[in-house]
């Protein structure tokens, strides 16, 4: 123990020196970690009766660090026990039976003190950190003194033996990984896994005896009765007169707490922030920020989005639009305090600000400023869409009128070059929407608010159609009796429908056409569609609408849609597609 005094001695002396002459940064430290774990040793001293149990380790670290290098000492008091294996069961010495044994077991002490360099790896934090250790130096390794012998039948027999180790000074090697996460800044709790090798360990020699070790084979065997029986084999005993210089190894595992001892100096700190981290703020550069455009009552993102960063004068630093998924980024912003501000279709979103300390944090942690800006409107937007009747292609320049129908008043707005319109609504309210532009006609659509939940959804998508002039269109319930030309009352919602047409769009005239199939002759057909024509433009002029604006033309069986032509053999289903009645609208 005085030896191991000494060590320690040496060690603190050694360690204090480096702190008091070293230059000293925070990643320079000393440490000290005691620990509590469990040995699982192994004995190369060819006793095959004997196994060895692991047992407790109480040990003691001392590092000093230099950045991820550093030297440390470790110290392990490790206890385990020797457990004779000798089989005893039906034992026998070939005539009678041993039945009462004396053993005898005696406890191993190894105390291990040694030094070595260290290698260590902090995470960025400093929080936790990995260390392997190798440790050189000296073993003492005493007791295990391991004796099995019968005692009855008389005379006592000597079964088993193992004179056991007093060895001081072993040479001793000690490979380590430890891992520590540190509470505080000088408190942590660490586990780990060792292995260590004692090399030449002597084994005693015991005089009384004049052995080292040795055993009486066992040969197993059957009873009469079929009973299994182990017999000891006297005339083969194994014992070994010269003490072995064996090899004792074992591997552990551990757990405990550290202390770790900073000596501060005063360091340079961050000209920008004013705090101690690495790496530096950079004083000259500007932080990302991205802004986030959202509806403050649905919580949807939105797209389109004009936002501004401004400063306390209102002058504008940067501009963008945010993306389809909302967000907008602005790259290299100087510090200072800044306005956050956006609109959506002139309407103003609810402003937020950006301060310098978000600017400092934002250098300091390597971040993006992150800011949400909220739509507050209560109205709901419509997103309109033009296009010309059966297809998807925008008309750009269509004068959409917005009248509401329950408060007075009315908006209008041109479609742009994808035939989209824009237009906000209130939350409970019908409106008239009619489009107008030259070469196209439409009617008046209605649509509502009454039944959308503003809380749910902000936008309102809406798809409103115009047609060409010249487009011939069907009247699908325009049906006549065979032979006749009356209107029948099936065919006046269709009818009413054109006068509608006509109403909204005074500028425009309309040819009424109706067709027959090939069935009968060519003259017959020609003299029935006329009549079916003018009965239609009669009908459209008994509600009001100019004789001037109407063209009353009978086309027979001329203009035929499929192939049933005259001398064809058709389906009924088919010839009825050939009879029509089509309006179409020639615009002035």
């Amino acid at each position: 123990m005085k030896n191991l005094f000494k060590f320690l001695l040496i060690a603190f002396v050694f360690a204090s020196a480096f702190i008091t002459n070293a230059q000293q940064e925070d990643t320079n430290y000393f440490q000290l970690s005691p620990r509590i774990g469990y040995d699982f040793p192994s004995y190369d001293n060819n006793t095959p009766y004997i196994d060895y149990k692991g047992g407790l380790d109480l040990g003691l670290s001392l590092d000093y660090y230099w950045n991820w290098f550093g030297l440390g000492f470790d110290f392990d008091y490790i206890k385990n026990q020797p457990e004779s294996t000798y089989p005893t069961d039906n034992l026998t010495d070939g005539t009678l039976p041993i039945s009462d044994f004396s053993l005898t077991e005696n406890k191993i002490t190894r105390i291990f003190y040694g030094i070595g360099p260290n290698i260590q790896f902090r995470s960025q934090s400093k929080r936790f950190t990995t260390e392997i250790n190798t440790r050189f130096g000296l073993a003492s390794i005493k007791g295990g003194r391991t004796y099995l012998q019968s005692v009855a039948p008389s005379p006592a027999y000597p079964l088993n033996f193992h004179a056991g180790y007093d060895a001081s000074s072993v040479f001793t090697f000690k490979g380590q990984v430890r891992f520590t996460y540190y509470l505080n800044d000088n408190f942590g709790i660490n586990a780990g896994a060792y292995y260590m090798r004692h090399f030449g360990a002597t084994e005693l020699f015991d005089t009384p005896l004049a052995v080292s070790a040795g055993y009486n084979p066992v040969v197993a065997g059957t009873l009469a009765n079929g009973q299994p029986s182990n017999t000891v084999d006297f005339s083969n005993a194994q014992t070994r007169t010269e003490p072995c210089d064996c090899d004792i190894s074992s591997v552990g595992l551990f757990a405990g707490v550290t202390f770790k001892f900073n000596k501060k100096e005063k360091v340079d700190v961050c000209e920008v922030c004013g705090e101690d981290h690495m790496p530096r703020c950079c004083a000259t550069c500007g932080c990302g920020v991205t802004v986030t455009a959202r509806d403050k009552f649905t919580n949807e993102t939105l797209p389109f989005t004009d936002v501004v960063l401004a400063d306390l004068n209102g002058n504008i630093v940067q501009s963008g639009t945010t993306n389809t998924y909302g967000v907008v980024v602005f790259n290299d912003v100087a510090e200072d305090d800044l306005i956050v501000k956006g609109k959506l279709y002139n309407i103003s979103l609810e402003e937020t600000s950006i301060s310098k300390d978000e600017f400092k944090a934002c250098k300091k942690d390597g971040n993006s400023i992150q800011k949400v800006i909220k739509y507050g409107d209560l109205n709901f937007i419509l997103k309109g869409n033009v296009v010309e009747c059966n297809t998807t292609v925008g008309i750009q320049g269509v004068d959409i009128k917005l009248r509401d129908k329950l408060n007075a008043g009315q908006k209008n707005t041109l479609s742009d070059v994808k035939g989209e319109f824009i237009f906000h609504l209130k939350q409970a309210s019908t409106y008239a929407l009619n489009g107008n532009k030259d070469g196209y006609f439409s009617n008046e659509v209605e649509l509502t608010t009454n039944g959308e939940d503003r809380n749910k959804s902000l936008f309102i998508d809406f798809e409103m159609c115009v047609n060409p002039c010249g487009q011939a269109i069907k009247l699908d319930n325009i049906i006549f009796n065979l032979g006749k030309w009356d209107i029948l009352p099936a065919a006046r919602p269709d009818l009413d429908y054109v006068v509608k047409l006509m109403q909204d769009n005074p500028t425009i005239k309309v040819e009424m056409s109706s067709h027959t199939d090939s069935r009968g002759s060519d003259q017959y057909n020609q003299e029935l569609s006329q009549k079916r024509a003018q009965s239609s433009v009669d009908y459209l002029m008994s509600k009001g609408i100019s004789r001037a604006r109407l063209i009353a033309r009978g086309a027979g069986e001329s203009e035929l849609l499929n192939r049933c032509a005259d001398g064809v053999t058709c389906e009924e289903n088919e010839h009825t597609i050939n009879r029509r009645t089509e309006f179409k609208v020639v615009c002035l």
